[in-house]
């Protein structure tokens, strides 16, 4: 058995603290548990003689697919996916975030009705432990919710301990009217039990029931679940939908102290079992909010840059940085081992909120049109007085972007987006439908009917690879120069995480900014025309230590520029440029 003698005095101190804060009276019981558990899977059976100095570098990037993105006849798409993956970007990509495999009912993955398992559908965890040998991986531990169809829904119906305390049977006459809500459907889901009717508290859908986080044995059945994953390869743990994992009545049921207190104790048990594992926070919310699950350096290693994808599809959209430049400006520094998880797609939509002390209210109501215009969806969030409002522009980014009036430019503005993210301080994320310019699923929604769909296309491998073979179709001009932009990205220490960031004031038809490696040694600046017209621009007006050089590399072209003839840049529309000082 686990002794303490593998835990820091201090580190069992403040994880007591925790569970105390949580589950009361039962600490020392739930201590001698935690101890128990400490070496399941293999987990957390080595003393711990030194810690993570550094949890990523510039070489760190995440490729976010679902685990069937792409099939072919006769094989598990896992293992379709792997090989295609290995073939096309080793080297390239370092993470791969894969959506949930597990069996499921509902919302592509998010209703899981077996956490411990593989999907069939999509192979065995063989295939998904195959991963490992060429790239990480990152799992998604949904922890708020799920499905009608998992075992412990049925023996809560049955009155079967502990799974019967595993949910939230509410009383429907109670006033929820303050309770946050990220849908439109009703908060409360009746359900037949053998006890007669219960209402169950649904956040998200009939199908998606909610947990009792305030029951201890639900806790330890997910850190099993942790633990097994990190034994199959897991390094980044992403924490779906934290925000609303507890609930106090008469409160708003969003980032309750307690939720916080969950991330910082999984945070300490990881420091203690795996400490080379990141925890991710899901939290699509106002900026404020989403940075709060840093903590002070205890809670979570990183969280999405969720203000990222509506400020930059707004900014060139109107050809105007303004908005963009003042946000990035204001970021404050990040506790140490902190990092922003940078992305502009995913498969879900581009949240709203992030930005609504952002953008003043009618440049929101304009991305909403400008998203209609092109093929979107917008989808609504119930409020706690009971109206709708907009809550997520549902579109590809490639297709967000879509040039009207000169299609021309189309891919060279949505490849400016992505440079962007790429270089902008934290770990870059791409979709996989965004690494091929994808555009509207449209008849996925038709046959769906849910918003989401218009941005989760799957594809037949060899469909795919006919599309990447053909020098005239977008999806594969999107695709090399992406490759190339992530094989740039990745030889240079500048962008290592853990560098510094300076952004450039260089008006609103142009975004700039200086990555510094953490050492020193390198320092890149990134420019960017979010217009359609050509500008040109003295280099030492933009960054004046530029005055002092005779020449400079264009790290994407590998091509030199000499100063000593020529101080000037010219940006074509949407061109993007990144030149080591």
């Amino acid at each position: 058995m686990p002794s303490y003698k593998f835990i820091r005095r201090n580190r069992a101190e403040q994880i007591h603290r925790r569970l105390r804060k949580l589950y009361g009276s039962e600490v020392e019981h739930l201590f001698e548990r935690l101890l128990m558990c400490l070496g399941r899977y293999g987990v957390g059976i080595r003393t711990q003689t030194k810690s993570v100095t550094s949890r990523w570098d510039e070489q760190d990037t995440v490729l976010i697919t679902y685990p069937d993105m792409l099939t072919r006849e006769g094989e598990h798409p896992l293992d379709t996916l792997n090989r295609f993956l290995y073939r096309r970007l080793r080297g390239a990509i370092r993470t791969v975030h894969l959506l949930p495999f597990f069996p499921w009912s509902s919302d592509d993955g998010f209703s899981v009705i077996d956490h411990r398992e593989v999907s069939p559908d999509y192979g065995e965890w063989k295939d998904v432990e195959a991963f490992c040998g060429n790239f990480h991986l990152m799992f998604d531990l949904v922890l708020n919710h799920c499905s009608v169809g998992n075992s412990w829904f049925k023996d809560f119906v049955n009155g079967i301990a502990p799974a019967r305390y595993y949910f939230l049977p509410m009383d429907p006459k109670t006033d929820f009217s303050m309770v946050v809500r990220p849908r439109s459907s009703p908060l409360l889901t009746p359900a037949q039990t053998q006890d007669g009717e219960v209402h169950l508290w649904t956040t998200f859908s009939a199908d998606q029931v909610d947990l009792n986080w305030q029951n201890p044995d639900l806790f330890f059945e997910f850190l099993d679940i942790l633990f097994n994953y990190i034994s199959k390869g897991a390094r980044f743990i992403r924490l779906d939908a934290v925000a609303f994992l507890w609930k106090n009545l008469g409160t708003d049921c969003l980032h309750q102290p307690q939720t916080h207190e969950i991330v910082k104790l999984l945070r300490d048990i990881l420091t203690v079992a795996a400490p080379e594992v990141i925890l991710l926070t899901e939290t699509n919310v106002p900026h404020d909010e989403n940075i709060s699950y840093f903590g002070k350096g205890d809670e979570a290693h990183m969280v999405y840059q969720f203000a990222l994808p509506p400020l930059l599809l707004h900014a060139l959209l109107k050809g105007d940085s303004t908005y963009l430049v003042n946000w990035a400006k204001n970021l404050q520094p990040l506790p140490k081992n902190c990092a922003f998880l940078n992305f502009t797609a995913s498969h879900d939509g581009i949240g709203l909120r992030p930005v609504e002390n952002l953008l003043p209210s009618a440049e929101i109501k304009w991305l909403l049109q400008q998203t209609k215009k092109r093929g979107g969806r917008v989808s609504q969030k119930r409020n706690p007085d009971g109206t709708k409002s907009s809550y997520e522009l549902n579109i590809t980014f490639f297709d967000a972007l879509r040039l009207i009036k000169k299609p021309e430019h189309e891919a060279a503005r949505f490849l400016c987006s992505q440079a962007v993210a790429l270089s902008l301080k934290g770990i870059p994320a791409i979709y996989f439908n965004s690494l091929i310019g994808a555009e509207n699923n449209l008849e996925g929604v038709k046959t769906t009917g849910q918003n989401r769909a218009i941005n989760r296309k799957k594809w037949d491998l060899d469909e795919l690879k006919s599309k990447l073979n053909n020098s005239e179709q977008t999806a594969a001009y999107v695709y090399r120069r992406y490759l190339k932009l992530l094989n740039r990205r990745n030889q240079h220490p500048a962008f290592h995480p853990d560098g510094k960031q300076e952004i450039l004031e260089l008006g609103s038809e142009l975004f700039g900014l200086v990555r510094i490696s953490p050492n020193s040694n390198e320092t890149i600046v990134c420019l960017y025309n979010f217009t359609s017209s050509t500008i040109k621009k003295s280099l030492p007006e933009i960054y004046p230590p530029f005055a002092d050089k005779e020449s400079i590399l264009s790290i994407i072209t590998s091509k030199v520029l000499k100063l000593r003839t020529k101080d000037t840049i010219t940006l074509k529309p949407y061109k993007y440029i990144w030149l080591q000082v």
